[in-house]
């Protein structure tokens, strides 16, 4: 059977009696195997072959179903290393103030928002970002009552790490005025937060929970995701979001899903309990400190706009020891959320600590990660490489913030700001890389995320187009231990992106040795034109293990 790109099966037997075999011909397959390859032979869930359209043929007679490519290219499918799958749906169905201008824009939606949804227990909202607004400066709870007439609703910073919300959400958590974090007049913090976003995602239904979370896996299927890190946590989401997820992922046709539960772990019981939960490590948003839009990052040296201040110290040097010494005799992966150069001292010196205990060969083959790691010093990155700690970052959080006008610059001046993100000096020094967008903090978005690796605002921190590409395809699944996925090689998992795309270029080497990238003639496998202000790829076909989870229609 030939055929065009096709759209997905909505429903698939878990169990087919037989494996599927499939021919992709006619476009562009970016493997390492053969740089010119133009085709792929995929059986049941693993790659076969790949190779040119001249071997083809002898496949063509032999397979069940040719997909015609028509020139498209075909890739690995992307994995995002950092995501929180239901708050990321909740932004998608719900209430996004990413797009709102100015304060009173974002009072109008909240109003619009809340007038529409009259039998919601609970408003929940996301994405304000008082730093790009004229007005300088969050919504106050006065106006915000005024705009629920009187109702509870969730608001987060784009961050998620502070947030604003109504009298009435107050009112539901008792003794919340004493709680750290309070704050009267400004964004609710540390366990205030905590407690009012544990109150709100107590009310929503498993219906409401599981059509976002549905939602979510969709975006990410559209988008050439295949697979998502699921970074929870008793201080992000509840037990039942999270196994929730990981069965859905399980049961529905769409993107796999990694989990991640960030709680600390002192023991071989502690330990137990997280893989009961359906998590591989306990990892991912485990707080060493906050954010720096929330002022909330821990710093060596005060913020620049708000003197005096350090940011906020969640875990120590001792217990990042004793969270990795006992994550590592346990067989568990562990890891962070660290953002400020003080919270990531405090997680290089804790993992040192740990293999001083352990030795250095058992940390290292653990594979402990670290969430966003921004402030890094030239010490921390040898850190890093020292101790295989993997980089899970977000390139788009530079895009975002970056800049001698953005906001690290204004939270930490323009020299501090500088340093932050440099992804080159991490690849340098051999630190593994991982993608992600931190979503909803930041969109799905895996080539934006590549561009914006490639063309970080600060010149010397951008890495080469291959480099990003590989950190975030493969580079995800190195991340939990994998490495033999994320690549299109015989043996690999079948998890592939089919994309239309303009002509496929080899990136020309600068002055700079990190982002040389070798000369077409030697056959480097090319990679989509991602200058700024150029077409991104669009996604006809998402697979994953050998079974389409999003076809676009009509193509």
């Amino acid at each position: 059977m030939s055929e065009h790109i096709p759209a997905p099966d909505r429903q698939h037997d878990p169990h087919p009696a037989q494996p599927r075999t499939v021919l992709l011909r006619g476009g562009e397959v970016h493997s390492p195997a053969d740089p010119f390859a133009t085709a792929m032979v995929v059986e049941g869930d693993r790659i076969a072959w790949v190779g040119e359209e001249g071997a083809a043929d002898s496949f063509a007679d032999g397979v069940d179903e040719v997909v015609q490519l028509d020139g498209a290219l075909v890739t690995p499918a992307f994995t995002d290393a950092h995501v929180h799958t239901t708050a990321t749906g909740l932004a998608l169905t719900g209430l996004d103030l990413a797009a709102a201008g100015t304060l009173a824009d974002a009072l109008a939606r909240v109003r619009a928002y809340a007038d529409a949804r009259p039998a919601d227990r609970v408003l929940l909202g996301h994405g304000w970002d008082a730093s790009a607004w004229p007005e300088g400066r969050a919504p106050s709870r006065p106006e915000l009552d005024a705009a629920t007439g009187g109702r509870p609703l969730y608001l987060t910073r784009v961050d998620v790490h502070s947030a604003v919300v109504t009298t009435a959400l107050l009112d539901l958590v008792p003794g919340m005025r004493d709680r750290s974090g309070f704050h009267p007049d400004a964004p609710l913090t540390g366990d205030a937060h905590h407690a009012v976003r544990r109150a709100a995602y107590a009310t929503l239904t498993p219906a409401q929970r599981a059509e976002a979370q549905a939602a979510a896996l969709a975006r990410a299927a559209s988008l050439g995701i295949g697979s998502l890190h699921e970074c929870a946590g008793p201080e992000i989401s509840g037990e039942d979001d999270f196994t929730a997820l990981l069965a859905l992922a399980r049961e529905a046709n769409g993107p796999r899903v990694v989990g991640y539960w960030a709680e600390a772990v002192a023991s071989a019981k502690d330990a137990e309990r997280i893989r009961e939960l359906g998590a591989i490590g306990a990892a991912g948003d485990l707080f060493v400190d906050g954010s720096l839009g929330s002022h909330t990052a821990h710093l060596h040296a005060p913020y620049a706009d708000l003197p005096g201040h350090t940011g906020t110290a969640h875990l120590d040097t001792d217990a990042v020891a004793a969270h990795v010494a006992a994550c590592t005799e346990a067989g568990l992966q562990a890891g962070f959320h660290a953002i400020g150069d003080a919270a990531i001292g405090s997680v290089v010196d804790g993992v040192r600590a740990a293999a001083e205990r352990l030795g250095t060969a058992r940390i290292r083959a653990a594979r402990h990660r670290v969430e966003h790691a921004e402030m890094l010093t030239e010490a921390t990155v040898a850190g890093f490489a020292d101790l295989a700690l993997t980089a899970s970052v977000q390139p788009a959080f530079d895009a975002a913030w970056g800049g001698p006008d953005g906001m690290y610059a204004a939270r930490l001046g323009a020299e501090r700001a500088a340093t932050l993100n440099p992804y080159a000096a991490l690849l340098k020094a051999g630190v593994p890389l991982a993608l992600g967008s931190d979503s909803p903090v930041t969109p799905l978005d895996p080539w934006g995320t590549v561009r914006a690796a490639v063309f970080h605002r600060t010149r010397a921190h951008g890495i080469s187009a291959r480099a990003a590409f590989t950190a975030h395809t493969r580079g995800g699944w190195r991340a939990i231990g994998r490495d033999d996925a994320g690549v299109l090689v015989p043996g690999a998992p079948a998890d592939y992106a089919v994309w239309r795309t303009g002509e496929l270029v080899v990136q020309a080497p600068d002055e700079r040795v990190e982002r040389w990238s070798t000369d077409p003639r030697s056959g480097t496998p090319g990679l989509p034109d991602l200058t700024p202000g150029r077409d991104l790829p669009v996604c006809l076909r998402t697979v994953v293990g050998g079974r389409t989870v999003f076809g676009r229609p009509n193509e």
